[in-house]
């Protein structure tokens, strides 16, 4: 199956102001985010992206459109690989959040616990792995392919294919303007890079799994 690449978006000023974005439309990538875009679409020029995938959310898709740019491609956007649903968490503040009770559940026992009026760690995963799923199904075992997406959405992804429970999935690395790469075979997942910035040198395997 495809190799993909799950690159996380750039920087934004919810990010930086410690704020909790979620599904709120109009958060664009600030110029530092923008910045990490064109570094982006810079290092991963030479690669052979076959496709390109991208969140719905502006910030997401403000890095996925300079990555296809460079390649002569057009941005696929999927609703499954979309922000967690944090429901009433959308806008407050990571330092007010860190002061309830249920902050080291979202910490420690992620598996128990449910964003109030959003998704469960769980479902994110689900949804999300199930589109990726959808996309390798589309392409060729020779295939490259790059999704831009979100954090929590892609440490669960790496959790997933790799066999990591749930509940450690926040040990995981994911920076913005990051790149994470699986290789997805018939025989399982191999983690070959996690939360690289580039420039960084980029050799795929001579033969998927």
């Amino acid at each position: 199956m495809p190799l993909l690449l799950l690159i996380r978006h750039g920087d934004n000023d919810y990010k930086k102001n410690g704020r909790f974005a979620g599904h709120l439309p109009g958060v664009h990538l600030n110029k530092y985010g923008q910045e990490q875009a064109r570094q982006l679409a810079e290092a991963l020029k030479e690669v052979p992206l076959t496709a390109i995938y991208s969140s719905p959310l502006e910030r997401a898709l403000e890095t996925a459109m300079p990555i296809a740019a460079a390649r002569g491609l057009d941005v696929q956007i999927d609703e499954g690989l979309i922000e967690t649903n944090i429901g009433k968490w959308q806008g407050r503040s990571l330092k007010v959040v860190r002061l309830t009770k249920v902050w080291m559940t979202v910490l420690t026992s992620p598996s128990r616990f449910h964003f109030p009026g959003g998704e469960s760690f769980h479902e994110c995963q689900a949804r999300v792995v199930t589109a990726l799923e959808a996309i390798l199904r589309r392409h060729k075992s020779k295939d490259i392919l790059a999704c831009v997406f979100h954090a929590d959405p892609i440490k669960l992804a790496v959790a997933h294919y790799v066999g990591l429970p749930l509940d450690n999935f926040q040990r995981l690395g994911c920076d913005t303007g990051s790149v994470t790469v699986l290789n997805i075979g018939e025989m399982g997942a191999s983690l070959m890079k996690l939360n690289q910035h580039p420039p960084f040198d980029f050799s795929t395997p001579s033969k998927n799994k």
